[in-house]
């Protein structure tokens, strides 16, 4: 995250985050580094669908795609970018080990990450699947994940 946060800074670009099911890990990854408040510009735990939808997730998307979709992430990316005026916005949805009853869906433990590069209009998105046994785990794994999209889309 170093890197990430090093070459964003020399870019003058800045990022914001909307997280679900990594509960804010990945926002915390970003303070943990030096500098990080020159590009992080805002982040939210958007646990609850009310929330997603409160940030400007459409009701309408989770409803006819399920909360657990790229759909929803991408809904999640955009509206944190544009929401913070940020160049990228990040957002994370999927279900951790927990069945989920107000949000069925045949597949436990898939992640949907996007990331929104507001300066050129497009999504970058990815889908994993996380098999440890502990949230904490799992939240590594994805962050983990996003740090590689990022080093990609920034060149690193």
């Amino acid at each position: 995250m170093q890197e990430i946060v090093k070459k964003l800074t020399d870019l003058h670009k800045t990022i914001s985050v909307m997280e679900s099911c990594t509960g804010g890990a990945l926002a915390s990854s970003i303070t943990d580094i030096s500098g990080a408040s020159g590009i992080l510009k805002f982040s939210a735990v958007t646990y609850s669908n009310e929330y997603k939808i409160k940030m400007g997730v459409s009701e309408d998307i989770i409803k006819k795609y399920t909360v657990y979709s790229i759909n929803v992430a991408n809904e999640m990316s955009k509206n944190i970018a544009n929401y913070a005026n940020s160049n990228y916005g990040i957002g994370i949805t999927g279900q951790l080990n927990k069945y989920d009853p107000n949000n069925i869906t045949n597949e436990n433990n898939v992640v949907y990450i996007s990331i929104y590069d507001k300066d050129n209009d497009k999504f970058i998105n990815d889908i994993i699947k996380v098999d440890k046994k502990t949230r904490k785990e799992n939240k590594q794994i994805i962050v983990d994940r996003v740090i590689i999209l990022l080093k990609n889309i920034l060149d690193i």
